[in-house]
């Protein structure tokens, strides 16, 4: 028997080095990247052609060989403007984010409460960015300030509504059996509701990361001397698009990087979950 194991273990080496834990991680690993991959290189391509064909100056959209020359020449200066951003955006997608976290589960608690601060917060979603933007420099000055309270606004209302609606979608049976053991209502937000939001709660994130970023931008287009809003109204008034193309790059590849970081975060969080189980 030992001999056996031995043979068939030693027999089709290339079978076992498909079939270990590095090749399984690689695989999903590959489906996600590859297919994006191919397909931003051929627009990048096709972009190149285009503007060498057509004879497009680089003052209307320049080439992706000079956007990446650009980003090549000073990749400090986006460095540092970017971190700028990603900072004020963190900052406002953590005070929006918990405002309505509490605001979601006073409300799942309490209907009166719901009736009370749900149209507030509608005004709040409705009430265009742009139009409260210089008024939050009029208020808060120029710092950062202004830059999280706008992306704070812009983040709070997708994550309320699905902390709302998670903290409620729980098992009926579940509840009446903590019910039935006298349960309090903490008891029960802690151990059923609050579980059972998180699938929602990271929905609510995926959106709103991005948007925190969108945030931080516009507001520092009002007040900024710093960050990748700034950089693209000056590149902007100077009509350098080069410039421009390679902040919005560089902001591109921000909410990618932070969207797979939650990504990761949302995968070790919800192993339970059965969108991860059957994955």
């Amino acid at each position: 028997m030992e001999r056996r194991v031995t043979e068939m273990s030693t027999s089709d080496p290339l079978r076992t080095v498909e079939s270990g834990p590095s090749a399984q991680s690689l695989r999903p690993l590959a489906w996600y990247v590859l297919p994006p991959a191919a397909a931003l290189s051929l627009l990048a391509v096709a972009w190149e052609a285009w503007t060498r064909l057509a004879g497009v100056p680089s003052y209307i959209i320049p080439s992706p060989s000079a956007v990446l020359g650009r980003l090549a020449s000073d990749p400090g200066y986006f460095a540092l403007h970017g971190a700028v951003t990603i900072l004020e955006a963190a900052g406002g997608f953590l005070v929006g984010a918990s405002v309505a976290v509490v605001m979601g589960v006073a409300m799942a608690h309490s209907r009166t409460v719901e009736r009370t601060l749900f149209p507030i917060a509608l005004l709040v979603k409705v009430t265009p960015v742009v139009a409260v933007a210089p008024l939050f420099v009029i208020w808060f000055g120029f710092g950062s300030g202004p830059k999280v309270l706008i992306a704070a606004l812009i983040t709070f209302f997708p994550v309320m509504v699905n902390t709302l609606v998670g903290l409620r979608s729980v098992s009926p049976g579940a509840l009446d059996l903590l019910r039935s053991l006298d349960a309090s209502d903490m008891e029960i937000l802690v151990k059923l509701r609050a579980p059972s939001s998180l699938p929602y709660l990271f929905a609510a994130f995926r959106i709103a990361v991005p948007l925190s970023v969108i945030g931080a931008v516009v507001g520092e287009w009002f007040t900024g001397d710093r960050g990748l809003g700034s950089v693209i109204i000056v590149a902007h008034n100077n009509i350098d698009m080069p410039t421009l193309f390679s902040a919005v790059v560089s902001l591109a590849i921000i909410g990618v990087a932070l969207t797979a970081i939650l990504s990761y975060a949302e995968r070790k969080a919800l192993f339970w979950h059965d969108s991860f189980i059957t994955s």
